[in-house]
């Protein structure tokens, strides 16, 4: 079986190693790397299976580093940060980030958090037998599953890898109504606790994207007090 690769960024090397240590007590290969040009290096030279990124870093802060990797891969990224503000914390997710850590942190809250995105992603990309041609059109949307590529008027958009997973989640279901505590569950594979924001920026981004702005009929539909449905 093939030994997962996680890749630590972080300039701080005594946070690093401690990263490093828990993750390989659990099995995990780890890579350390202490500036943000050197990760794309990494990941372009050898298979990442997950990223643990600080913002702060030499050379290339995480912010531009989460947008190179979201151009071409779509591996879980977990922000690590001294950077505690929701506006940090909006715009790592926004840009791509599948999950926020402050600073100071537990070692193992970080692991439980690693599990679960490995989880899910090898969960979702795992090859179908039997719907290797599946294609998901609805309301105007063409939806490729497993090539992870979603087609609006014959135009391919950009989905980072969450907003892609809840975008699958409501077309998979029209009509039906999810909750804010629902796709949370569903989509980060996490008990809720204070979710709700989360969910609703990447709602907002992905209704930007799909050009809700341009249409009369919303593809995505609130249903107030209770959450939302896909218009198909």
């Amino acid at each position: 079986m093939k030994r997962v690769s996680i890749l630590v960024a972080d300039d701080e090397a005594e946070i690093a190693d401690l990263i490093g240590i828990h993750l390989e007590k659990e099995g995990y290969h780890v890579v350390k790397v202490a500036d943000g040009e050197e990760v794309i290096r990494v990941i372009e030279s050898q298979p990442i299976d997950l990223v643990i990124l600080d913002i702060m870093m030499p050379k290339m802060d995480g912010y531009e580093v989460t947008r190179q990797i979201r151009g071409q891969y779509h591996m879980p990224i977990i922000f690590l940060s001294a950077k505690t503000s929701d506006f940090d914390k909006v715009t790592g997710l926004v840009i791509g980030a599948d999950d926020y850590m402050t600073k100071p942190f537990t070692p193992i809250e970080l692991v439980a958090r690693v599990n679960a995105q490995l989880r899910r992603f090898f969960l979702l990309n795992q090859p179908q037998k039997d719907e290797n041609n599946y294609v998901l059109e609805i309301g105007g949307v063409v939806i490729y599953p497993e090539q992870r590529k979603v087609i609006v008027n014959d135009e391919h958009i950009e989905l980072t890898p969450k907003e892609f997973d809840i975008l699958y989640l409501l077309a998979s279901h029209p009509k039906k109504v999810y909750s804010v505590e629902n796709i949370f569950q569903q989509v980060w594979d996490e008990e809720y606790y204070e979710g709700g924001n989360t969910v609703m920026v990447h709602i907002r981004t992905l209704r930007k994207k799909l050009g809700e702005d341009k249409r009369k009929d919303k593809l995505i539909k609130t249903v107030w007090g209770v959450g939302y449905t896909f218009n198909g």
